[in-house]
């Protein structure tokens, strides 16, 4: 029976998009700092960011409410969690 290898840096494999560091913006640097990060990071950081301000409409949880620093990442004063990624991705280089 063949062994079996572990997965990620140490086995050589190339890294996927999601584990790739990204550098953000100045704005969203502003949330998640501005060191390079995996994608996948970037949006725990939001989310952390979102639950920790409470920015997620009471009425409906599926919408975020931009704060002060927030906006200038989302271009808009509320967006949906399904929208979010789109917008973050105008902030990773």
């Amino acid at each position: 029976m063949p062994s079996r290898t572990t997965k990620g840096k140490s086995s050589g494999q190339k890294l996927n998009a999601l584990q790739q560091p990204v550098q953000p913006s100045r704005e969203l640097a502003a949330i998640v700092g501005d060191t390079p990060l995996p994608r996948a990071e970037v949006v725990s950081k939001v989310w952390a960011y979102i639950k920790k301000n409470d920015l997620q409409n009471p009425e409906n949880r599926r919408e975020i409410l931009a704060d002060d620093k927030l906006e200038p990442v989302f271009g808009k004063k509320k967006v949906t969690m399904f929208e979010m990624n789109r917008y973050l991705s105008n902030h990773l280089k």
